[in-house]
Order: C-alpha cells, then structure tokens, then sequence
C-alpha cells in the first residue's frame, strides 16, 4: 500500500513538471484516437491519415512517455 501511494505521487509529481506542450499534445492524441473508436464501432482500424496524426503528435512527446 505505501509503494502504491509512493508511486502515485511520483507520477503527479512527473505530471505537474511536464510543460504544457507536453500535456497539449497528448490531450490531442487521445482526441484523435476516441475520434478513431466512435467513428468505426464494431472493429476500429487506422487509415493512413489517422497513422499519420497520430505518428506527428506522438513524436511531439517526451520520449520518457
């Protein structure tokens, strides 16, 4: 229980140093990929330009994400 409250703490702490570039980019990502799920229901699957957004905003993260 104390590693689990350590751990969490940690990953706020990480979240509140992380610019807001970095917060930005990846609130976009998750837009796109929700856009994505609704938009195809029964069997999602990526076209080109959706692997092309998401390959563009991913290599706007950190690398340590």
């Amino acid at each position: 229980m104390l590693y689990l409250a350590f751990r969490r703490t940690t990953e706020w702490l990480a979240l509140l140093a992380r610019g807001n570039a970095a917060n930005d980019v990846e609130i976009l990502i998750l837009r796109h990929e929700n856009a994505i799920l609704r938009r195809q229901n029964p069997q999602p699957s990526l076209d080109w330009a959706d692997r092309a957004a998401l390959t563009a905003l991913i290599r706007l993260l950190p690398r340590t994400l």
